[in-house]
Formats: C-alpha cells, structure tokens, sequence
C-alpha cells in the first residue's frame, strides 16, 4: 500500500502505520517536535539540503525524487536519506543545472560584451579575452577602437553585472531563510532606502555633477547604516524578533521613502533628474575601479553566506528545533544581517537600485534544485549574474542607441514573473504559508 499524503500534499509515515510503537490513532505531542529534531540531527550530519527539505515538508531531495513505496516494486528508502542511486541522480542533475547555468552565463556575456555602438561580433570578443591572456586564438576586433572599447567600457560593464546580480541574488536567499519569509528581498531591511537617501544626499550636496565615487559612497554609508538602525531598533532583551525585524524595516523604508521626496523636491532640475536615474539603476558608468571595489566584498559576502547555509538548513525546523540542535539562532541572523548588508550595499553603491533579483532569482532557483541552502546560494549567485547580464542585453538592445534603466527592465520582467510564480505555488500546494 502507498504512503499517504500528509495535510500538505507530501509524501509521510502514516501515524496508524504499523511499527509505530503505539495503539492505532494515538498522538503524543511530541511527534512533531522530537522525532523532527532526531531526524534533522541525522540529516544535518550527512546533508544540510536534506534536513531544509525535511522541515519543510518537500521533497528530501530537492529534486523531485519521492520515496519509493513499498508496493513500487523496489526497496521502501528513507524519506531523509534515499538510496544511493537517488542521490546519484540528485547530484548528476545538480552538476547539470550549475553546468546549464555557468554555460548561459559565458554565453551571454559574450552577447553583452558585443552590444553597442561600434560593431563587434562574439567571436571577436572571446578572440580579445584570450589574446589578453595570452593565447592567441580567435580573431581580433576589425573596428579600429573595438579592443580598446571593450577593454575600457563593455568587460567591466559585464563584470559588474555579474557581480551585483550574484550578490543582490545571494542576499536575497539568505534572507528568506533567515526570515523563513517568501517575500524577504534585501530592501526589506532598509538597504536600497538607505542607500537612496545616501546618494541624493550627497547629489544635492554636491551639485549635479557630484563624483560618482562620492555618491557611492555615500550610498554605501548610508546602507549600512540603515541596516544597522533597523537591527538595533528592532532588538529587545537581547533578542531580535523577525515579525520585529520585518516591520521596522517597513517603517524605515517609510521614512527614506519621506526624505528622498524631500532630497527631490530641495534639489535643482539637474540634481534632481540624476536622483531619479540613480534609483532607477543602471550599469552605464561601470569601470575597472568600481568593479575592484565590489569584486572582494561580493567573495567575502559570497563564502560567508556559503558557511552560513548548514544552519541555514536547520533554521528551517523553527527556532526551537534549531537551537535544540546547537544553532546561536540570534548570532545567526545578526550574522546574516551584516553579509546582507555588505552584499546589497556594495552591489547598488555603483549601479542603483535593482528591484526583483533578490526576490524572484531565488524562488526560481528552489525551482530546479530544492530548498537546500548549501546549493541553493551558490546557484543563486550563478542565476542572478545571468539575469542581471541578460536584463542589460534588453537594455541596452530593446531601443536603438538607447540605455534603458535596468530597474525598470528588472521590474517588468520580474512583477509579471513573480505574479506567475505565486499562481502556481497556489495551484500546487495552496500557497505560501
């Protein structure tokens, strides 16, 4: 007979099965929280995808692999474990979405870097890089400027919309696990509002022609900063409440919201429009200096989120079940805070705000491979270089020797997208609980 299906639709262990230990239609208490936290101990020890996928009632796998029943003809398996040939089959489809997603990711690049005024094709591109490099493959640029242009203008415009979508993309995974929230996105915690006041702070301030390093920094400044306010306020007994936390940040955002009205309204014409460009982001002042300056706090962030992401996976049981299991929740999600903060902070100072790739790039990347955060980030980082690379392409190809605001491209591809991803999460499992 086949296992019945529990109130949320998955596959589970009926509580009148035999082996039980108890009379049939008896229900202790404790069955959802000791032997959840057994089974998360077992489950951390070997795969820390696996317990995430356990609390949260899907598919242990994280591929789409169930169990087999007893009557399918093969060995009843584990719904935490599965069988060696499972995981084999886990793993090889893992590998082939990061292959996927790295292959997409080289591939538009080239397409990016081969967009623009004067005229390159692909093939010239790659035969520039590796000519760089020192290997002398692949044809040289015909245009007389066509090195030149894509050394000193396109690389480092494709190179930083690699780095701002993998950190924008990574900060937004990290905190919806952190929050358990399907709606965390890194302005949840007052960073791109902050980060606008910075900016227009320093663009009325300084004139209309305030350096952009200046207004990066102050954008950076003031992003963390916010960040920073929003924890503080929303501590209390030397505990930080996520419903506390969420609605602080909604409050600040709020407020920024206030004095970026007040920045426009105080600002000249010229400043003005620059403020309103800023927020709308854009990768069109992207050089080598600020692709340095974002480069090692993305690593930094990128491998501290990548440490994070087994306890990450034990959160997922609840707090409670979490710290049963030798998790600091509170260091946990203060630590989660600052590589957030560092992550969006560094990825907009340069760029604006881009809205969407912090909410949608991770739900899509559950998608493929399942909840489990130790795959979950890295592939999240890989899929938000993609989407930001391939959002640039519409951007700047969508209208003729026009450079459209990446926001709004990110956000009319990305509203849509999140409304279908929320119809179908409803259709299958009655939405987001």
């Amino acid at each position: 007979m086949s296992e019945p299906l529990d109130p949320a639709g998955q596959l589970g262990p009926h509580p009148d099965s035999p082996g039980t230990g108890r009379p049939p239609g008896t229900r202790t208490a404790d069955d959802a929280a000791t032997p959840a936290a057994g089974a998360a101990a077992a489950a951390a020890t070997t795969s820390g995808a696996a317990t995430a996928a356990a609390a949260e009632n899907q598919d242990p796998t994280g591929s789409g692999d169930q169990p087999s029943s007893p009557d399918s003809g093969g060995h009843a398996e584990s719904g935490i474990t599965g069988s060696p040939r499972a995981a084999r089959r886990r793993w090889s489809r893992t590998t082939l979405i990061f292959a996927g997603a790295l292959t997409g990711l080289v591939v538009l690049a080239l397409i990016s870097a081969a967009i623009g005024q004067v005229p390159t094709s692909p093939a010239e591109v790659a035969g520039a890089f590796l000519h760089r490099v020192g290997l002398d493959w692949g044809p040289m640029p015909a245009h007389p400027a066509g090195y030149v242009t894509l050394w000193e203008v396109r690389f480092p415009r494709v190179v930083l919309g690699m780095l701002v979508g993998a950190a924008l993309a990574t900060a937004g995974a990290l905190l919806q696990g952190v929050f358990a929230n399907p709606l965390a996105e890194p302005g949840v915690i007052g960073v791109s509002a902050g980060a606008a006041v910075g900016a227009g702070t320093v663009i009325v301030a300084g004139g209309a022609f305030a350096a952009a390093w200046s207004v990066a920094a102050g954008a950076f400044v003031a992003g963390l900063g916010t960040t920073l306010l929003v924890y503080l306020l929303s501590r209390s007994n030397g505990r930080t409440e996520v419903v506390t936390l969420v609605l602080t940040g909604v409050a600040i955002n709020a407020f920024a919201g206030g004095l970026i009205s007040f920045l426009l309204f105080s600002a000249s014409p010229a400043a003005r429009d620059q403020i309103v460009f800023w927020q709308m982001g854009s990768l069109n002042g992207a050089t080598w200096q600020s692709v340095n300056v974002v480069w090692p706090l993305t690593l930094i962030g990128l491998a501290a989120a990548i440490w994070m992401a087994p306890r990450l996976d034990l959160l997922a049981l609840g707090e409670s079940a979490a710290r049963h299991l030798g998790v600091d929740v509170e260091r946990l999600r203060r630590n989660v805070i600052v590589v957030v903060a560092v992550l969006a902070t560094a990825g907009v100072a340069f760029t604006g705000i881009i809205l969407f790739v912090g909410l949608i790039v991770p739900h899509l990347v559950r998608m493929l491979v399942g909840p489990g955060h130790r795959v979950l980030i890295p592939l999240s980082a890989i899929v938000g270089a993609v989407v930001l690379v391939a959002a640039d392409i519409g951007a700047r190809a969508l209208v003729h020797n026009a450079d459209l605001p990446l926001g709004m491209i990110t956000s009319l591809v990305g509203g849509p997208f999140f409304f279908w991803l929320l119809r179908r999460t409803r259709s299958r499992s009655g939405g987001w609980a």
